[in-house]
């Protein structure tokens, strides 16, 4: 036994040099790797919120309505809608325009494969019109969506219009040359509390990748695309989306509906009918109108938004239902009351776009023939239908505030996530079902 022990130490003795030439051979590739790969947790954290678990609506015990959901809760439940996102997050401290930090996306909602060759019957509301969604004279005058919804900042409507553009023209070589041009439907929310909007950061490369990544099933929220640098109810706000299928008896219809919500101010927000934002135990009355967290970067607000005259919103509607243009754009009006649901007043500098569109039907690009069969529901089959469009609305925005993330960005303006143990706690005080 001290024999085979004494071998054993002489020969880790004879290897002492050899472990030592490995130790520093190692030792810069393994900080080398770790760097790397704490780099790209760096990334993964920031950046790639679509792989994060979101804790939603429901699992914080806040059931809406009286229509169930679909399986994925969202949009995409009805059936060939697709959803994309690039997020944009870099840089820290203060804002140098042009440069950043940067704290924005893009969003992107397809309504069916080839929807150029394949039209869907859509219609549109404008609740307050400080803001824009491109291309809904054409949707008003022809009744139908030709091409992807995008969803984006402000000042960068025109760079993912280009990006919408180059896609369709990836994918329908003969736009332009031998076909019909195109407007996209491009609609927008300000993200400059957060974000260098000046830099116009969103790519017509981030576009067309959103586009072709877009997927259906579950949908990335919160603080993810469009939604990274919005503020809503004074909170984080961003990317919601929820659902409701009917019953058989009722047509077993799908209605999904996608925000992003950048509106409304703390004290207004209503969830399941509990006014969670006057009873919030952390409003700050100086800077009530911003959600930034500090005096100082109250001081740097325009004159607009110090008043409290910010927003806005945009919501998306999906359904597998029969219906026509004119009874999308009733859709459209019932959305709003699911946005009244939740508190939202629609002040005068909210910019509030509401756009449906319908799966049920194709509308060919140039019919062969002069008519063409479509189904329709009767109106008096209509109530089923826009009571889930109010139910879901409401709960997509209740998802965008509950699973979005603090995020810190320009001159260190703090947006925080609304907590959610502070909101169980308000609603079981309130006696709202957990």
């Amino acid at each position: 036994m001290n024999f085979q022990l004494a071998f054993k130490l002489n020969s880790m003795q004879s290897l002492k040099p050899l472990l030592r030439i490995i130790f520093f051979l190692i030792l810069p590739v393994s900080l080398c790797l770790v760097t790397l790969l704490s780099n790209e947790v760096f990334a993964d954290s920031t950046l790639d919120h679509a792989n994060q678990k979101s804790i939603r609506a429901r699992d914080l015990g806040i059931t809406l309505g009286r229509y169930s959901p679909g399986p994925w809760n969202a949009i995409t439940d009805v059936a060939g809608v697709k959803v994309g996102h690039v997020t944009l997050i870099k840089g820290d401290g203060p804002l140098v325009p042009g440069e950043g930090p940067v704290r924005t996306g893009v969003t992107v909602v397809i309504p069916r494969d080839d929807v150029w060759h394949k039209k869907v019957p859509a219609g549109a509301f404008v609740l307050n019109g400080t803001g824009e969604m491109t291309g809904l004279a054409w949707i008003a005058e022809a009744g139908f969506l030709e091409y992807p919804i995008a969803l984006t900042n402000t000042l960068n409507v025109p760079r993912v219009a280009n990006g919408v553009m180059s896609w369709m023209f990836k994918h329908n070589s003969e736009i332009g040359i031998t076909d019909d041009t195109l407007t996209p439907v491009v609609a927008e929310c300000d993200d400059s509390r957060l974000n260098d909007s000046r830099g116009r950061h969103v790519s017509e490369d981030d576009v067309v990748k959103a586009l072709d990544e877009a997927t259906s099933g579950p949908v990335a929220e919160g603080t993810v695309g469009a939604g990274t640098g919005m503020i809503s109810y004074q909170f984080k706000g961003g990317i919601g989306t929820s659902s409701r299928r009917l019953s058989q008896k009722d047509g077993a219809y799908t209605i999904g509906v996608l925000v992003n919500a950048n509106h409304g101010r703390r004290y207004e927000l209503m969830i399941g009918g509990v006014p969670v934002g006057r009873l919030w135990t952390e409003r700050k009355p100086d800077i009530e109108s911003t959600g930034l967290g500090n005096n100082e970067a109250f001081a740097t607000l325009s004159k607009r938004e110090q008043l409290g005259d910010q927003g806005s919103i945009i919501i998306v509607i999906a359904t597998d239902a029969p219906v026509d243009s004119r009874q999308l754009q009733r859709l459209a009006r019932r959305a709003a009351l699911g946005l009244a649901r939740t508190g939202a007043t629609s002040h005068h500098g909210s910019g509030d776009f509401i756009l449906a569109f319908s799966t049920a039907n194709e509308i060919p690009h140039y019919p062969d023939v002069s008519t063409f069969p479509m189904m329709h529901i009767a109106d008096t089959h209509l109530n089923p239908i826009l009571a889930a469009t109010v139910e879901a609305t409401e709960e997509a925005i209740i998802n965008a505030l509950v699973t979005a993330t603090t995020v810190v960005g320009r001159d260190g303006r703090r947006a925080e996530a609304i907590s959610h143990d502070q909101l169980r706690d308000i609603l079981r005080r309130e006696s709202v079902p957990q």
